[in-house]
């Protein structure tokens, strides 16, 4: 017996007809709204749900992407501007938050750089943790190296507040901060030549007194339990200092009431980096978890006249490409940091377990005159209207500001080095 509906057509053909062409115009916005909402493939998906004990598959990369040069760029627009402000992190230091101390000015964190071979994408704070899980990253030398980590921080309490779990020594020179949702540890160390160093006092002699040949212990000592160091040196061998090697006075910068022989200081900041760098592969070179060591490039200054006058860095955005070259004390303190950087990959000796990078800012930060807290490291310095004498830090970076692109680079070269390891692995 067949189908009960065999032979027998709809009672009504014609209402069949109509109700066709309404029934499409009925489903019609439906399906608009899903594509546009939901603009996925429609079949079944599977979803994982993350616990806080889960693990993220490592960051996957292109053999293009692995290699970058990141020197070779420009400034660009950006409408979507920083992570972060001065009222959602709260481990700015007080001289670089810009915004709250009165800057009225605010295109300055509107830009991004922009290599020309390559891109740099945007900071990814969740990635950063997960590449860094269970380890310890150290930032170690000046000011300098105070601001990068003060920015890396701002940009991971995006997503995972860390707390403070040590702190030591005048103005907080040495300190510590632990992620506990990745089991993460982040230091800073005051170390403003890498190697062993006196520095200048009110109460003691007025120049600094540096020990080539011995890396400073202060840092050192924590070697073993340092899974990536960045290290970040420059401005203090400006300073009078005198230099010691082995058992000799080597000479002196800038002691004309002392009998030594003038140095010139790109000398001696070859001599510690190199020192510096040999300690690090003698140490932990060789051993099973090694270690990643970074030296970030020397960072101009953006003086214009005398550094307590008003103006003395005020542009407010930055230079345009050829409006400003990379030459003098900039270029040769880069030059010096990149080439020794490049001889202790060459002379490290086989089999070496840690790698070893430049994290070349140097003309990224040359181009951004308007990055700088200048007056505003105080807060509201014209209140009471324009004085005479107006201090400016026209060194040290605004946070947010240019500085967090250096911690952008830094994550591409800690996930090239991650694609790497699994390469070789």
């Amino acid at each position: 017996m067949g189908s009960p509906f065999k032979d027998h057509p709809p009672s009504n053909p014609s209402l069949a007809k109509k109700l066709i062409p309404w029934t499409f115009y009925a489903m019609f916005p439906l399906v608009l709204f899903r594509v546009y909402f939901y603009p996925y493939p429609l079949h079944q998906t599977t979803t994982t749900i993350l616990t806080s004990s889960s693990v993220s598959p490592p960051p996957t990369l292109s053999e293009d992407e692995t290699s970058c040069d990141y020197t070779d760029g420009k400034w660009v627009p950006d409408r979507r501007g920083p992570l972060y402000n001065g009222s959602t992190c709260g481990t700015i230091k007080e001289g670089q938050n810009c915004i709250a101390h009165g800057r009225p000015d605010m295109g300055y964190l509107y830009w991004r750089w922009k290599p020309k071979q390559c891109k740099l994408p945007r900071f990814e704070p969740s990635t950063f943790l997960q590449l860094l899980r269970n380890k310890h990253l150290a930032f170690v030398g000046d000011s300098m190296a105070r601001n990068q980590l003060e920015s890396l921080l701002c940009m991971l309490s995006s997503v995972s507040a860390p707390n403070l779990v040590y702190r030591d020594g005048e103005e907080n020179k040495f300190r510590r901060w632990y992620f506990e949702s990745h089991n993460f540890s982040i230091s800073v160390y005051w170390s403003p030549f890498l190697v062993r160093g006196v520095e200048k006092s009110n109460t003691g002699p007025n120049h600094n007194e540096l020990y080539l040949d011995h890396v400073d212990e202060r840092w050192a000592a924590d070697m073993n339990g340092i899974d990536m160091v960045v290290l970040s040196i420059g401005h203090w061998f400006l300073h009078p200092a005198v230099y010691h090697e082995g058992d000799r006075v080597l000479g002196c910068h800038y002691c004309p009431d002392l009998n030594h022989t003038e140095v010139g200081f790109y000398d001696i900041l070859r001599k510690a980096i190199k020192t510096t760098l040999k300690a690090l592969i003698d140490r932990k070179g060789h051993n099973d978890n090694g270690v990643g060591a970074l030296v970030t490039t020397f960072s101009p200054a953006h003086f214009e006249g005398e550094w307590d006058k008003f103006g003395a860095c005020s542009k407010t955005k930055p230079y345009e490409e050829g409006e400003k070259t990379l030459e003098g004390m900039d270029s040769e303190m880069r030059q010096v940091e990149v080439e020794e950087v490049e001889a202790a990959k060459m002379n490290s000796g086989q089999p070496v377990k840690f790698r070893l990078e430049a994290l070349d800012v140097t003309k990224l930060s040359l181009m951004r005159p308007d990055g700088h807290p200048g007056p505003y490291m105080h807060p509201f310095p014209f209140a009471n209207g324009v004085a005479e004498r107006v201090q400016n830090d026209c060194v040290h970076w605004c946070l947010p500001g240019p500085v967090d692109t250096w911690n952008e680079i830094l994550l591409e070269v800690m996930k090239k080095w991650d694609y790497q390891s699994r390469r070789e692995g």
